[in-house]
């Protein structure tokens, strides 16, 4: 089965105990865990990160034996460069690339899907990709 991307507001779902997402992202998670590689990558770790006073904390909500941490790669920055420049020509407004441009490249550049519970702009400049969303 293709490892599985995981977007940074499924695991926060669950470390925050989100009343509304929690239980989705928990039995989403589980579920896949069971059938697949589970990836994160340094941009997903740092939006977690920001949660937390201690890094022993959070290690403990993304353990490294439940979780493979994986670089960005080369190809990844390419294509988010070329989403994000799609997005500006569209509507966008921001001035640098968005996390969310490098995390979706990511996972279409090494043809893994995408566990997220916001898959719209996924879904609009990776076509391609297989996102897992409510």
């Amino acid at each position: 089965m293709k490892p599985v991307l995981v977007d940074s507001n499924v695991i926060l779902d669950i470390a925050t105990d989100d009343p509304s997402w929690s239980d989705w992202s928990a039995t989403t998670l589980e579920r896949l865990a069971d059938e697949a590689v589970l990836v994160i990558n340094p941009l997903i770790y740092a939006e977690i990160s920001v949660g937390f006073q201690q890094i022993e904390d959070l290690e403990d909500v993304v353990p490294g034996d439940l979780f493979h941490r994986e670089p960005l790669p080369w190809e990844a920055g390419f294509l988010a460069g070329k989403a994000f420049l799609s997005y500006r020509r569209r509507t966008g407004s921001r001035r640098s690339p968005l996390p969310d441009f490098y995390i979706g490249a990511h996972a279409a550049v090494r043809d893994y899907r995408l566990l997220t519970r916001d898959s719209s702009r996924y879904e609009t400049y990776f076509p391609s990709l297989t996102v897992i969303a409510p």
